[in-house]
């Protein structure tokens, strides 16, 4: 996951700092936007502007790392779902943690996204990471006949990009929404 050259794993102590810097310029993004001083990013992590482009050397890898964590969580997300939960309510508890994650992260998400070189290796890598989620849970909750069979990976994230812009204009419209979709996306009595 680090942006280091080599495959050999992080101590522990660099780790942290990797963490702690991602973590803080999530925040300092929020707040900033793409341009959030990288001497300030450093501070607030408490380590040296060294130990910052040790990692990230340059603001690209910092905003694509940023990206990938984000991405990387809710892609592990459906797996945990599914060891967790029937396969229609990790589907649907998957949706609802898409919705709230991209409502609370909005303006950071897409901030990020178009920071980034859309040819980047990690935006290529993080489409493929949420298109297989979404598949696994699709598939899933198809087998389960909970779903109807004509349902596709991409209609979920259109469906749950659609309530987040919906949702914008009319607060706690959200779960409503997806209360909607979700019946929708059942099997039709025959």
């Amino acid at each position: 996951m680090g942006s280091t050259s080599t495959s050999r794993p992080m101590r522990a102590d660099a780790r942290r700092n990797y963490e702690r810097i991602i973590s803080v310029a999530r925040e300092a993004f929020a707040e900033h936007g793409p341009e959030a001083p990288l001497d300030d990013i450093a501070r607030r992590a408490c380590v040296g502007p060294g130990t910052l482009y040790r990692h990230f050397p340059n603001r690209e890898a910092l905003i694509e790392a940023v990206y990938r964590a984000d991405i990387e969580r809710l892609s592990g997300l459906a797996r945990e779902l599914m060891e967790t939960h029937s396969p229609g309510d990790a589907l649907a508890e998957w949706m609802r943690s898409q919705i709230d994650f991209a409502t609370r992260k909005r303006g950071l998400a897409a901030t990020l996204k178009a920071a980034m070189d859309r040819d980047s290796e990690t935006f290529a890598l993080c489409k493929v990471m949420i298109n297989d989620a979404v598949r696994l849970l699709v598939n899933a909750a198809q087998e389960a006949g909970v779903i109807r069979d004509d349902v596709e990976p991409r209609d979920l994230l259109l469906m749950t990009h659609g309530i987040v812009v919906a949702s914008e204009a009319t607060p706690g419209a959200a779960e409503r929404l997806l209360t909607v979709v979700l019946d929708g996306l059942r099997p039709q009595p025959r």
